[in-house]
C-alpha cells in the first residue's frame, strides 16, 4: 500500500496566512509540524511503504525540507507545472507505477487533512485492503454529524452490520441547509473525506472507461516527463491540455465499483478558518486566541496574530487574521466566502495572495523590510552552506551589511568573505552572487536602489537549483521583490 500525497492546492479559504506559493499544508497551523508533515508522519507505519507526493513544481525544495525536518524521505516526488485537480494527479502516479512493472494499492490522501485518532485510521485503512484488493474503489467516508453545506455527502445501501465495506448508492455535492440537516437526521450518510484505497490498474481502467481524455492526455504527459526515478517533473505542454476534474466527479461518482469505508477518526479537511477553530481548544470564553491577542468581552473568536498586538472588544463569532502585510476581519460564518476575497485581490493582481512580506526560496528566505519608488529594503537569511543564483541586474545597485555569519561574496571578478557588521556595494550590472560558507545562518540587510525595481531585472547566469528568471513566482507588480 502506497500513500499517494496530494500537495497541490493553494488552500485560498485560509487566506492570509494561506498564500499560493505558501499553502495551508506548509503551515504549522495545529502543533509543531506543518499539516503536511502530520499525514506524512501518520501514514508512515508497517504496511506502508514511502509515499508518493504529488505537487507543484514551485514548491519542491519546501516539500524536501519539511520532509528532512522530520527525518523522512519520499520515494518519489510528482512535479505538476500547475494544478489539474485530483483525477490528472493520481493519474499520473498511477501510470509511473505500472510503466515500472508495480500495481500496488494506491492510498490517496490529501496534504492538509487532520485525523485525531491514528489507530482508527490504520484499523479502516486494514479492514478495507481486502476489497480494494479484490478490486473495489473503496472511499473513506466520515460519519456527517451536522449540517455542513461545504461537504459532499455519500449515501450507502443497506447492508449487513458486519460487513467492512458498503456499496455506495449516491452522492450529493455540497447540499442546501434543509438538505444537509436531512442527511444528518437520517443516519445513513457520510462527509466525503477525499481519501481513497485502490489499486493502480483498477483506477486507470475505470478512468479509461468514463473520462478517456485524461486518461489519454496523462499517458502522453508521461512519455514527455523527465523521470529521474525518484523525481517526475511533467511535461507543460501536454498536461494543460489535461481536462480539470477531481477523482470523485471523473470516477468515483460513475463506477459500478465504488465502496465506502466507514472512518470515525476525528476528522477534519481544515477547510477554513472556522473549522479550525473547531478543532482547537478554546479559553472560557470560547476564543482561539494566536500571538499578542488581548480580547475583553468577546466570545466565540478565532484570532491569529502574526506580528502586531491584537484587541477585540465586544465581539462574538469574528474572524481576524494578521499578517505583517494583510489583515482579514470577517464573521465566522462567512467563512466559505474568502475564496471569492480572494477571486477579488487577484483580479486586481494584488501580490498579496501569491506570497508574505517573507518569501522562502531553496537557499533561505528573504522578508521585505521597505520599499518606494526608488527603493527597497529586505532581511535575507541565507541557510549554511547555501548560494544564491550568480546573476546580473540592468537598473539597480544593491548595498549588503552582514549582520550575523559569514557571507562569501562574488562581485565580478572579485571573491571575497565579509563578516558581522561589514557591508560592500554591488553596482549596476555587475555579475554577482552570495554564498554563506558557514555553519550557522548568514543574515544580511539588503538596500537596492534604482530606477526600476521589478523582478523581472534579473539576469540568472548560473543556479545549482535549476531555476531560470521565467520560473520566478513573484507577480508582476511594479514593487515586487525581485528573485534572488
Amino acid at each position: 500500500m502506497i500513500p499517494v500525497i496530494l500537495s497541490g492546492g493553494s488552500g485560498s479559504r485560509l487566506w492570509p496566512l494561506s498564500r499560493k506559493q505558501l499553502p495551508k499544508q506548509f503551515l504549522r497551523l495545529l502543533g509543531s509540524h506543518t499539516l503536511f508533515q502530520q499525514t506524512v508522519m501518520r501514514l508512515s507505519r508497517e504496511g506502508l511503504e514511502a509515499p508518493i507526493v504529488v505537487c507543484n513544481q514551485e514548491h519542491r525544495f519546501m516539500l524536501n525540507e519539511q520532509l528532512n525536518a522530520i527525518g523522512t524521505t519520499a520515494q518519489a516526488l510528482l512535479l505538476e507545472p500547475f494544478g489539474r485537480n485530483t483525477a490528472p494527479a493520481v493519474a499520473m502516479a498511477a501510470l509511473k507505477l505500472l510503466a515500472e512493472g508495480r500495481d500496488e494499492l494506491l492510498l490517496v490522501a490529501p496534504a492538509d487533512h487532520v485525523i485525531a485518532d491514528e489507530a482508527a485510521l490504520h484499523d479502516a485503512l486494514q479492514r478495507a485492503r481486502a476489497a480494494a484488493l479484490a478490486g473495489e474503489m473503496v472511499l473513506f467516508g466520515v460519519p456527517a454529524t451536522r449540517a455542513e453545506t461545504g461537504f459532499g455527502y455519500i449515501q450507502c445501501e443497506s447492508a449487513p452490520p458486519d460487513d467492512d465495506v458498503r456499496r455506495v448508492a449516491r452522492f450529493v455535492e455540497k447540499p442546501d441547509l434543509a438538505t444537509a440537516e436531512r442527511f444528518v437526521a437520517s443516519g445513513d450518510h457520510y462527509w466525503n473525506s477525499g481519501m481513497f484505497l485502490f489499486r493502480a490498474s483498477r483506477y486507470l481502467e475505470e478512468l479509461q472507461a468514463h473520462e478517456p481524455d485524461i486518461y489519454e492526455t496523462c499517458a502522453l504527459a508521461l512519455e514527455s516527463s523527465q523521470d529521474s526515478g525518484s523525481v517526475l517533473t511533467i511535461a507543460e505542454a501536454p498536461f494543460a491540455c489535461c481536462p480539470d476534474n477531481s477523482i470523485d466527479y471523473a470516477v468515483m461518482e460513475k463506477t459500478r465499483r465504488a465502496c465506502l469505508m466507514p472512518l470515525d477518526a476525528g476528522w477534519s479537511d481544515v477547510g477554513n478558518w472556522s473549522s479550525l477553530w473547531d478543532v482547537q481548544p478554546k479559553d472560557d470564553d470560547g476564543n482561539v486566541l494566536q500571538g499578542d491577542v488581548v480580547a475583553h468581552d468577546s466570545r466565540d473568536c478565532l484570532v491569529h496574530a502574526n506580528s502586531k498586538l491584537v484587541t477585540l472588544l465586544g465581539l462574538e463569532d469574528v474572524v481576524v487574521i494578521e499578517t505583517k502585510d494583510a489583515v482579514m476581519v470577517a464573521h465566522k460564518d462567512r467563512m466559505q466566502d474568502v475564496k471569492h476575497l480572494v477571486r477579488s485581490l487577484d483580479e486586481s493582481q494584488r501580490p498579496e495572495t501569491n506570497n508574505h512580506s517573507q518569501v522562502y526560496r531553496p537557499w533561505g528566505a528573504y522578508d521585505s523590510v521597505d520599499n518606494g519608488q526608488r527603493h527597497q529594503v529586505k532581511h535575507i537569511t541565507v541557510k549554511p552552506g547555501a548560494s544564491l543564483s550568480l546573476q546580473m541586474h540592468h537598473h539597480r545597485a544593491e548595498h549588503w551589511i552582514v549582520v550575523s555569519g559569514v557571507a562569501q561574496v562574488t562581485c565580478g571578478e572579485k571573491v571575497f568573505l565579509l563578516t558581522e557588521n561589514q557591508s560592500t556595494y554591488i553596482p549596476v550590472a555587475a555579475v554577482h552572487r552570495l554564498s554563506n560558507p558557514g555553519k550557522i545562518p548568514l543574515e544580511i540587510i539588503e538596500v537596492q536602489s534604482g530606477s526600476y525595481l521589478g523582478e523581472d531585472d534579473i539576469e540568472r547566469l548560473d543556479d545549482i537549483y535549476g531555476r531560470t528568471p521565467e520560473k520566478s513566482a513573484e507577480p508582476q507588480a511594479p514593487l515586487a521583490v525581485a528573485v534572488k
